[in-house]
């Protein structure tokens, strides 16, 4: 099976599963960290080297109150169940999105989990929290323009690796494979600079539902994909023909 080495997730439908259990829209969230958990694992297990999980996003602050709070609960409650494991698996945690919108418990609690496994290298776990790709690239933009005002930077330096720099997700590749869960067919403002050639897979499964076997069925339509980053399918074998020629001591076409 190919493994991406970048996997990003949208994890949807966990209210639209407890409303079709007859339950509170709280206990899909709780079923959907259950999820979250296992998929982890797996990911980990699986090789996969950075997973991102859009786990909260700009928008959800709109939600009810009493929601947002509840979700609060659960992702502490999560991060102090899950910081054993991440030292125990070398998982180095880490945030994107405006931290500084959060309560004070629940950063104090981010910063304690990105601190203690600051120096885990076998995966990333990356949260996407209080997070909007329109936010990043904004406040990106706002981070280059405060240089260029303060006579650091002249306009004309700013280039693609130069933003890219300036998200949240720098130092971290892009991602090569994007999952969404539930049945909804868009990105919904995640990672719009990130995903420029990410493959897309749309799952009709509601998180809560999506199991590991959902994720190896996911990762076996990637493995069937071709990505070839605006080559030609000839211009992409060609380069890995001549890549293996190079590694076995032959002349490759570009040598002749």
């Amino acid at each position: 099976m190919r493994i991406p080495r970048h996997l990003a997730i949208i994890m949807d439908g966990n209210g639209r599963w407890a409303e079709l259990s007859s339950l509170p829209r709280i206990a899909g969230h709780q079923q959907g960290v259950e999820t979250a958990r296992e998929i982890i694992e797996e990911c980990r297990s699986l090789g996969v080297q950075y997973l991102t999980l859009f786990a909260f996003s700009s928008e959800n602050w709109q939600r009810p109150a009493a929601e947002v709070d509840a979700l609060m609960g659960l992702l502490v409650a999560f991060l102090r169940g899950e910081i054993p494991n991440m030292l125990a698996n070398g998982i180095r945690f880490n945030v994107i999105g405006e931290m500084g919108r959060l309560s004070a418990d629940v950063q104090r609690i981010l910063r304690e989990a990105m601190e203690k496994s600051a120096g885990n290298r076998q995966m990333v776990l990356t949260l996407a929290l209080s997070y909007g790709g329109r936010d990043e690239l904004v406040r990106a933009a706002r981070t280059l323009a405060h240089e260029v005002q303060e006579g650091r930077l002249q306009p004309e330096a700013i280039d693609e690796g130069l933003l890219d720099r300036s998200l949240d997700t720098a130092g971290l590749p892009d991602p090569d494979f994007l999952i969404r869960t539930s049945g909804e067919m868009r990105i919904s403002n995640f990672l719009l600079w990130q995903l420029a050639y990410a493959e897309l897979y749309f799952s009709s499964v509601l998180w809560p539902d999506f199991h590991r076997s959902e994720l190896h069925h996911a990762l076996g339509e990637f493995g069937r994909r071709e990505r070839r980053f605006g080559l030609t399918g000839a211009q992409l074998y060609g380069e890995e023909i001549a890549a293996g020629e190079e590694k076995e001591g032959k002349p490759s076409n570009r040598e002749s």
